[in-house]
Order: C-alpha cells, then sequence, then structure tokens
C-alpha cells in the first residue's frame, strides 16, 4: 500500500478505533452494569474491560503511524516503551482470564446454566484475546485488497504492523 493510501486509511481507521475506545465499549459495558445484577457480569465486565485496554492501545498505535507519516514529531523512544509495557501488561490480563471465569461460576454457585451472560462472557474475553493476537502479532483482520492479495500470495497472515514495529524498534 502506498503512503498516500495509507494516510487516507488512518485518516478514517484510527478516528473508528478511537471512537470503540471511548464510545462502543464502555456505552456497553455501563448499559450491562445497569441492566443485570453485577454477579451475573464480572466475567463479561472483564472481558469488555480488557477489550478496552487493547483498544486503548491500539488506536494510539494507529494515531501515531498516522503522525508520523504525515512528518509530526513523534517520541520513539517513549512510545515504544509503552508498548512493550502493555503488551506485558496484557499477557498478564489474559493469564488471569482463567480466574475471573471461575470466580464468576463460583458466585454462580457453581451453576453455568443459571447465568445466561456467561456464553457473552466467554465472548467477550474470547474477542479480547483476538485483539491482543491481532495488533501483538498476527493480523487476523482481512478487510482490504491489499490484505487479501498477501494472503492469497503467502498463503498465511501478515505479522502486524505493531509487531514488527516492536521488532524493529520503531514506532
Amino acid at each position: 500500500m502506498s503512503k498516500t493510501r495509507l494516510i487516507k486509511r488512518l485518516k478514517w481507521y484510527y478516528p473508528t478505533e478511537r471512537f470503540h475506545t471511548y464510545l462502543t465499549f464502555p456505552a456497553l459495558l455501563l448499559y450491562l452494569l445497569f441492566a443485570n445484577s453485577i454477579e451475573n457480569v464480572i466475567f463479561l465486565s472483564y472481558g469488555l474491560l480488557v477489550c478496552i485496554a487493547i483498544l486503548y492501545q491500539g488506536q494510539l498505535y494507529w494515531k501515531l503511524k498516522l503522525e508520523r507519516l504525515i512528518g509530526k514529531e513523534v517520541d520513539n523512544e517513549r512510545n515504544l516503551n509503552f508498548f512493550h509495557k502493555s503488551k506485558k501488561a496484557n499477557q498478564f490480563l489474559i493469564g488471569i482470564m482463567p480466574l475471573m471465569f471461575i470466580f464468576q461460576v463460583y458466585l454462580q454457585n457453581w451453576n453455568v446454566s443459571s447465568n445466561k451472560m456467561l456464553s457473552w462472557g466467554i465472548l467477550a474475553n474470547v474477542f479480547a484475546i483476538l485483539e491482543y493476537i491481532n495488533y501483538y502479532h498476527i493480523q487476523l483482520m482481512v478487510d482490504n485488497k491489499y490484505d487479501i492479495d498477501y494472503l492469497i500470495k503467502n498463503k498465511k497472515l501478515k505479522r502486524a504492523s505493531l509487531a514488527k514495529d516492536l521488532m524493529e524498534n520503531k514506532i
């Protein structure tokens, strides 16, 4: 993808990610907390909070990429440090997901069928894991002609842009 095309793409993509980070997922979380008993949505809330944290990192990364592409100064060292620490924090948050699941089931007296929100909780937590993989390892989202062409030609998914930048020590 050309630099001009990438700038054009990031000018709409970054605000979309920011919108989901600051509005869509928090609004969904607040609605769920308002509409349900907290004991029923612990695991779901946890998954949404992890999603919000990872989406925040993603929207920040795309903002920095856009700024770099249009010639703005970006504090490379500070931002690399942030993303390295965030990657470790994400791994920790993902690692305790099973404990949050157990806690949720414990709150339901070990009766998983009594909680109709549990499957949504599993989905939210799996989505958070997929977002982490999408940003820090392999680009799972194939949403444009260039990604499709790459997939057809190489018969594999691309390394995530953030993963490449962390390996190359640059944003």
